[in-house]
């Protein structure tokens, strides 16, 4: 599903943020990928999210090789790649059900497909009945559910979290992960890239660490461990 072979990245002037990176994801996993701040965890996410480009080596997609990709192409690889950021990124002045319905409007979606699509989602993640709310009137947590519902809108078959808990309480953040499990359940391959130790201890899978660009540690049951 998701491969890496001996990828770089280089920022300018001469800043190594990754060197010589190879993994495999199957199809289906739940993979935490884990590093101190600085440690190249953050610049990975964003070569797979096409926000950057490898400096060398290859990135595979299933079948599609995406080290190179185009401006064009970016768009069909993000409805592929479901995002959830530790700020949520909602826009304020629309409600619940518009702000998941942006993402599909974006793709060119037709209305009726639309409106068929949005209210499964919110009710996927236990907002069916805050559709008509707007971001200010909900929780950390609900806002969080709402990012989420709007990743899974494209029905993706990779689910990438960076830091999806990283503004919310122990309590919420549990939910979160729970959620998470619930998608990568249906058979969404799921990434998470946390600081978060209890969260990652407690979900018993596979974990990467990162350290110093490097892959440290690549664990099937692993725990939170910094090199």
């Amino acid at each position: 599903m998701i491969t890496f072979k001996n990828v770089s990245k280089v920022y300018k002037p001469d800043i190594t943020a990754l060197h010589g990176v190879s993994f495999h994801i199957r199809p289906g996993e739940f993979v935490s990928v884990v590093g101190q701040s600085g440690s190249g965890k953050t610049t990975l996410a964003k070569l797979l999210f096409a926000e950057e480009r490898a400096t060398g080596g290859q990135i595979l997609i299933g079948d599609w090789d995406i080290t190179g990709i185009q401006r064009m192409q970016v768009p069909a690889l993000r409805r592929q790649i479901g995002m959830v950021f530790q700020d949520y990124k909602l826009l304020p002045q629309r409600t619940v059900y518009e702000n998941v319905a942006f993402a599909l409007e974006v793709a060119g979606e037709k209305s009726a497909r639309i409106r068929d699509i949005v209210p499964q989602v919110l009710r996927i993640v236990g907002l069916g009945s805050k559709m008509e709310r707007f971001p200010r009137q909900l929780s950390g947590g609900e806002q969080q559910r709402v990012s989420i519902a709007r990743a899974l809108v494209h029905r993706p078959k990779i689910m990438l979290a960076d830091e999806p808990t990283g503004n919310l309480d122990a309590i919420t953040a549990q939910e979160i992960l729970a959620l998470l499990k619930k998608i990568n359940e249906f058979g969404t391959t799921v990434v998470l890239v946390t600081h978060d130790k209890d969260i990652v201890n407690a979900l018993h899978r596979r974990v990467i660490t990162i350290h110093n660009g490097r892959i440290a540690n690549d664990a099937e049951h692993g725990k939170y461990h910094l090199a």
